[in-house]
């Protein structure tokens, strides 16, 4: 399979497609992906970031990085969002090298430790990231585990 990872702050045309494409995915708001796209596209803070992983013009996967996830532990910032791969690519490594360029590119801005929050488990540690603790999704009752990735 071929495709490459992009950073949105690289191609900046990508914002609408790509804000619909996680709001079809998640069911955020649309307009929450674009006000956290725009944030990244104005590139004063190293944090909201997003990526996409493209199959010629096609978005097979992606996901963001931004302070907090929707949960009660604002101390373990920043947080990957929204990690999806599109279900006919899922099993050939698009999730691991996002997860992976993702590191390195917050590495790279300064920010070596990310953490992110999933009800899955042993997905994530296949990439280096290490469950943290358990942490409650805002306005839930039940809580989401937390991992951790040191740069």
């Amino acid at each position: 399979m071929d495709y490459e990872i992009i950073r949105l702050m690289d191609r900046p045309q990508m914002k609408e497609r790509a804000a619909r494409w996680f709001h079809e995915k998640w069911h955020i708001p649309l307009e929450a992906y674009l006000e956290s796209m725009e944030a990244c596209l104005a590139g004063k803070e190293p944090v909201p970031q997003w990526y996409l992983a493209m199959e010629k013009d096609r978005i097979i996967g992606g996901l963001g990085v931004i302070e907090n996830d929707y949960h009660d532990r604002k101390d373990l910032a920043p947080n990957v969002c929204a990690v999806y791969t599109e279900q006919d690519r899922r099993g050939c490594g698009v999730a691991g090298a996002l997860l992976n360029y993702v590191c390195a590119d917050m590495k790279e801005k300064g920010i070596p430790t990310i953490y992110l929050v999933t009800d899955h488990t042993s997905f994530y540690e296949r990439y280096g990231w290490e469950f943290l603790c358990m942490a409650r999704e805002d306005g839930q009752p039940n809580e989401i585990r937390v991992y951790i990735h040191r740069g």
